[in-house]
């Protein structure tokens, strides 16, 4: 009989903690309202005053959340054109909202300091095709080249658009990422910096587009709108008092959460700091532990790295990946490798050449980073690791 290893280091571990589950009990026992109560406000502003922005609006994932900021985009009539940028490394809903919608998708190479967008690449992209837009993904916790990108974005009036799923807390020169474009989205499922089961935000400065999202979230009615904003909706199209609740001035969908989630947010809120710092206490330690290899990804000077997962990008992957397995150490492929290899792109777009994505694709992987982590476990697999690199 085989032994049994008894390490256990999995890549992610649950937020919530006990202490918050007995809180969330008694809550429902004071038979709250549990749904379109006063608490999702309240989640909301918090969140809004943590994270630095104008305006943010929960929604039942971080998936909705991309969808929603794509939809409000496309409704706002911002658009110039129906051409965008999307990462070639991220997840398949940051990209999939703009198939859905149907938009023009061009995909762009990741560069090798950031996982982020490639500036040479995103130049040339933009100087063939002139998109309207322009997402990227802070890809586990590391900033993109801000300055870069938002100098593009401004020369050519370019939206831009940040999913900030894997990034909460991260900085780029003092500014947290998903502050820098004109919407951003954050996921709290589990295993996230921060969890309410499921959940996700969208973060804006732009009071036109929350109060679009507000509508789309809910039906495409307005329902959540403040007051003033419900009169004027209801006295431009001449909807009486009798019709107001049940008028819809958008198709739109049902992707809210709940005041339970809600309330699981806002306790989570009270730890993001501690959470985001020891997320990068462990980074810190595991690149000071780790060798040196080819493609090892740094924190910039003035960024700070909130670290989803650490990751490793290496021709040993597969050596690396059983020997992790051996040790009890949880490992996957980094996110989930190029959108360009994967079938819903290549039978639609055909095969598309992204040198370093490419290489993600068929040697990158990640290891665990969690706000649990001790500095025993840091150096148990970082050791690990060394033992193959």
């Amino acid at each position: 009989m085989a032994a049994v290893n008894p390490v256990n280091i999995p890549l992610v571990k649950d937020t919530i903690s006990r202490e918050e589950i007995l809180a969330l009990s008694d809550w429902l026992r004071s038979f709250p309202r549990l749904t379109k109560g006063e608490l999702t406000p309240e989640f909301e502003k918090n969140w809004s005053e943590w994270q630095g922005c104008k305006y943010s609006v929960f929604v039942n994932s971080g998936s909705s959340a991309n969808l929603l900021m794509f939809y409000a985009l496309l409704l706002s009539g911002r658009l110039k054109n129906k051409k965008i940028i999307v990462p070639a490394v991220s997840w398949v809903t940051t990209v999939a909202p703009a198939i859905q919608f149907g938009l023009d998708a061009i995909v762009c190479d990741c560069d090798p300091e950031t996982l982020g967008l490639d500036i040479a690449h995103l130049e040339r992209l933009v100087e063939e095709h002139g998109p309207a837009a322009i997402i990227l993904v802070h890809v586990l916790g590391f900033p993109n080249k801000m300055d870069e990108i938002t100098a593009i974005c401004k020369d050519r009036d370019i939206i831009l658009l940040e999913d900030s799923c894997e990034s909460l807390g991260s900085l780029y020169k003092g500014v947290k990422t998903g502050n820098f474009g004109s919407m951003s989205s954050f996921s709290l499922y589990f295993g996230h910096h921060l969890s309410t089961i499921e959940g996700g935000m969208i973060c804006t400065d732009d009071e036109e587009l929350k109060d679009l999202l507000i509508s789309l979230r809910s039906h495409g009615w307005d329902r959540d709108l403040p007051p003033a904003r419900q009169s004027e909706i209801r006295s431009h199209y001449g909807i009486d008092d009798f019709r107001a609740l049940y008028t819809f001035y958008h198709p739109g969908f049902n992707v809210r959460s709940t005041d339970l989630q809600a309330f699981l947010g806002l306790e989570q809120l009270k730890k993001a700091d501690k959470v985001v710092g020891n997320r990068n206490r462990n980074f810190l330690a595991y690149d000071s532990t780790i060798k040196d290899f080819q493609y090892k990804v740094r924190q910039a000077e003035g960024t700070l790295v909130s670290n989803f997962c650490y990751p490793l990008i290496t021709e040993k992957r597969d050596e690396l990946v059983a020997e992790l397995a051996r040790a009890g150490v949880d490992s996957r492929p980094l996110v989930c490798g190029s959108i360009a290899r994967h079938p819903f792109w290549y039978e639609r777009y055909g095969r598309t050449e992204l040198p370093f994505a490419d290489i993600v694709h068929d040697h990158g992987m990640y290891i665990p980073n969690n706000h649990e982590m001790t500095s025993a476990e840091i150096e148990y697999v970082a050791n690990v690791v060394n033992s193959v690199l």
